[in-house]
C-alpha cells in the first residue's frame, strides 16, 4: 500500500482511540455495582483497545515518516499497557483468565480471530542485531564446551591386499553377472516379439475390427481420464483437497513482500536523515538565531528588574538554578502577566497574615466538616471502581499532540515522507533557549547583584547628605 493509505488508516485509528478515551473517563467516573455491567464495559473496551493495537501495530511497521514514528511508539505502547490493565481487571473481576466474548463480538459485528494479539513486528527488528550476536555467542560457548552439533566420523579400518582384491574380484563378477542377464532379457524381448508378429499375420486381417478396438480403448483412457478430472474437483469444491496452485506462491504475494523489504530500507534512511538534522539543524540555529535570543533574554529580564523595582520599590530576588532560574518567571507568560502575579503574591501575603489571626476559632467546624466527607467517601466506596490507570496519561498527551499538530497538517510538499525540518527548528530552538538561558541567568544574576550595591550605595551617600544638613 501507498504512504497515503497508510496515513489514512492511522488517521482513522487516531479517531477511533479518540472516542474511546472520552467513552472510558466517561464511564469510569462513577463507581458501578452491577458485576454484569462491569464485566461488559472491561470486555468492550479491552476488545476495542486490541483493534486499535491491531491497526497501531500494522502503521508504524510500514509507515515511514520518523516524526510520525515517534509518535505512533508513544501511542502502540500506552495502547499495549492499557491492553494490560482491562486484562487484569477482568481477572479480578472473575477471577478467572479465560472469558467469554461471544455476546460482544455479535454485538460489533466482528469475529473471533479478530481478538488475536499479534506480537508486535519491531520486537523482532529493533533487536535483530542483539539476537545474531547472541546466537554467535551460544554457538561459540557450545563448540568451546564440546557440545554443539558435530558430524560423526566413522574410523577407517585397514585390511589386508589380499582381502581388498577378493572384494574386487567379486565385485566385478556381480557386473559381468548383470550384464549378462541383461543380455539375455533383450535377446528374449527379441525373439518374442517374432512370435507374435508370425501369429498376427496368419490371421486374416479386418480394418473395420482393427478400428473399433482402437475406439474402444481410446474412448476408455479419454472416459478415465475425465472421471479423474470431475472427481479432483468435487473434492476441491467439497474441501477435501487443496487447489492446484495451493503450495505455489502467488506473484501478489511475492510483490508485496519485496514492497514491504523495501519501505523497511526507506525506514532505515529517512531515520538516519532524521538523526543527522537533528544535529546539523541545532548547529545552524546556534549560529543564526544564538545571539538574537540571548539579546532578548537578557532585555526580557532587565524589563522584569526595571517593572518590579517600579512597583515594589526594590529589585526582586533572582530564582535558584534548583528552582529553574528565569524560565520559571517567563514560563507561557507575558511581561504583563509576570507583573500581575508579583501584585497577587503580595496580596495573598498580607491575607495569609489576617487568616493565622482568625483562624484559632473556626477549629470545631472543620472537624464537623471532615466527618461529613468520611461519610460520602464511605457511601461512595460500597460500588466497584476502576484502579487508576498508568498508561491512560501518555495515550491522551499523544492523543492531543496529534490533534494539535497531525491532524490536520497539510503535507502535500512531503510526498516521500522524510523528516519535517520546520517541526525540529521548533524542538531545538526550545532546547537551545533552555541551554542559552542557563548562560544568561549567570550574567543577569551578577548584573542584579551590581544593580541593587549600587543602590544601596545611593541610599547611604543620600542619607549621610541629609544629616549634614
Amino acid at each position: 500500500m501507498s504512504n497515503a493509505m497508510y496515513n489514512k488508516m492511522w488517521h482513522q485509528t487516531q479517531e477511533a482511540l479518540n472516542s474511546l478515551l472520552d467513552k472510558e473517563s466517561e464511564k469510569m467516573m462513577k463507581p458501578q455495582r452491577n458485576q454484569v455491567f462491569i464485566f461488559q464495559t472491561l470486555a468492550t473496551f479491552y476488545i476495542k483497545y486490541v483493534q486499535i493495537f491491531r491497526n497501531l501495530e500494522n502503521v508504524y511497521d510500514q509507515i515511514v515518516h520518523p516524526q510520525k514514528r515517534i509518535l505512533i511508539r508513544k501511542l502502540l505502547d500506552g495502547v499495549m499497557g492499557r491492553i494490560l490493565e482491562l486484562k487484569n481487571e477482568m481477572v479480578e473481576l472473575e477471577l478467572t483468565e479465560f472469558h467469554y466474548f461471544d455476546d460482544i463480538l455479535q454485538d460489533l459485528k466482528l469475529v473471533p480471530q479478530q481478538l488475536d494479539i499479534p506480537i508486535p513486528k519491531y520486537f523482532l527488528k529493533e533487536r535483530l542485531e542483539v539476537i545474531k550476536e547472541r546466537e554467535k555467542i551460544l554457538a561459540q560457548l557450545l563448540a568451546d564446551s564440546g557440545l554443539g552439533i558435530t558430524e560423526k566420523k566413522y574410523p577407517v579400518k585397514p585390511i589386508p591386499l589380499e582381502e581388498a582384491v577378493k572384494l574386487i574380484q567379486v565385485a566385478e563378477r556381480a557386473r559381468q553377472g548383470r550384464l549378462r542377464a541383461m543380455f539375455m532379457k533383450q535377446i528374449y524381448l527379441q525373439e518374442y516379439r517374432a512370435k507374435q508378429a508370425r501369429l498376427l499375420d496368419e490371421r486374416v486381417a479386418d480394418v473395420g475390427t482393427a478400428a473399433l478396438c482402437i475406439q474402444k480403448v481410446w474412448r476408455g483412457f479419454h472416459q478415465c481420464k475425465r472421471t479423474e478430472r470431475e472427481r479432483e474437483e468435487e473434492m476441491i469444491f467439497l474441501g477435501m483437497n487443496p487447489p492446484p496452485l495451493f503450495n505455489e506462491v502467488s506473484a501478489a504475494l511475492i510483490q508485496a513482500d519485496r514492497v514491504t523489504h523495501l519501505r523497511d530500507e526507506v525506514q532505515v534512511k529517512h531515520e538516519e536523515e532524521y538523526r543527522d538534522a537533528l544535529v546539523t539543524i541545532k548547529d545552524d540555529l546556534k549560529l543564526i538565531e544564538g545571539p538574537n535570543i540571548k539579546e532578548n533574554l537578557q532585555d526580557e529580564i532587565r524589563r522584569w528588574f526595571i517593572e518590579c523595582r517600579g512597583l515594589t520599590g526594590t529589585f526582586p530576588d533572582y530564582p535558584k538554578v534548583e528552582e529553574g532560574g528565569s524560565a520559571i518567571i517567563f514560563s507561557n507568560k507575558t511581561r504583563q502577566q509576570v507583573i500581575e502575579d508579583i501584585i497577587a503574591s503580595q496580596e495573598e501575603e498580607e491575607k495569609d497574615k489576617k487568616k493565622k489571626k482568625e483562624e484559632k476559632p473556626k477549629k470545631g467546624k472543620k472537624g464537623k466538616e471532615k466527618k461529613e466527607r468520611k461519610e460520602k467517601n464511605k457511601d461512595e466506596g460500597d460500588g466497584w471502581q476502576m484502579s487508576p490507570s498508568v498508561f491512560l496519561h501518555m495515550m491522551q498527551e499523544g492523543n492531543n499532540v496529534y490533534k494539535d499538530l497531525w491532524k490536520n497538517k497539510d503535507e502535500s510538499w512531503n510526498v516521500p515522507q522524510g523528516y519535517d525540518p520546520e517541526l525540529i527548528k521548533e524542538d531545538k530552538r526550545k532546547e537551545l533557549e533552555s541551554e542559552i538561558r542557563l548562560q544568561v541567568d549567570e550574567l543577569m544574576r551578577q548584573e542584579l547583584k551590581n544593580l541593587k550595591l549600587a543602590v544601596n550605595r545611593e541610599k547611604e551617600l543620600s542619607g549621610k547628605t541629609g544629616s549634614k544638613k
